[in-house]
């Protein structure tokens, strides 16, 4: 629904969305922008269907319980009518929608979830650009309300999502798990086959299912 909502913001294709909206002058022109994109969402919350293999991966997960976080870009509309839908009785925890900020791109979505789950570590207290898991770095909460990196000192606890696999379908879900220091997995289709190759992803599936194999080989 991307070229939709841009159409409707009035942007190119190269601009973020969220970026656009957060970018504007005033409060009132932010909510509007952004409940024309909720708008959207809501239409086609309609007619949303399950991809191949969700159901089966999803209880051969909670056979296991292997525990299930959501980190999107969709406000909790659409990702609580997936739930009901097609997930009743699986559990996800925590989700992070469009209200955590920053969204994907930035890893902090991905580092809260690892937090939540009590997966942390020692900082090495390293400056430098923030690269995969974010070495030396920790989310915080700024003046604006959202997540931000900032530096750590040596031996302060910081969020570690190096047991967790990102699966999603966009560059943006491959380049906030990279960065989070995740496992990346990409669900392949005629519209992002070429981030097959890309370096922020590690594997690749063409059904959800498909992962089923490679959790139970050690592939990831």
């Amino acid at each position: 629904m991307f070229a939709e909502m841009r159409s409707a913001l009035g942007i190119s294709k190269s601009e973020d969305i969220l970026d656009h909206v957060y970018s504007l002058p005033t409060p009132e022109q932010q909510r509007a922008a952004m409940e024309a994109i909720r708008n959207i969402e809501r239409t086609a919350m309609t007619s949303q269907v399950a991809q191949p293999g969700l159901v089966r991966l999803m209880k051969y997960l909670d056979e296991r319980g292997v525990r299930k976080g959501i980190c999107t870009r969709n406000f909790d509309a659409p990702v609580n009518n997936l739930l009901s839908k097609f997930l009743a009785g699986s559990v996800f925890a925590p989700i992070v929608t469009r209200d955590f900020r920053p969204p994907k791109p930035d890893p902090a979505g991905i580092l809260h979830i690892a937090r939540s789950w009590g997966l942390v570590r020692r900082s090495t207290g390293e400056a430098g650009v923030p690269s995969a898991g974010e070495e030396g770095h920790r989310p915080a909460k700024g003046q604006d309300g959202a997540e931000h990196l900032v530096e750590t000192e040596a031996g302060e606890q910081v969020a570690d999502a190096s047991a967790l696999i990102m699966v999603g379908d966009s560059i943006d879900d491959m380049t906030a798990g990279h960065r989070a220091g995740a496992k990346t997995v990409l669900l392949v289709n005629d519209v992002n086959r070429h981030l097959a190759d890309h370096e922020h992803t590690d594997a690749t599936i063409t059904r959800l299912d498909e992962l089923i194999d490679m959790l139970e080989n050690g592939l990831l």
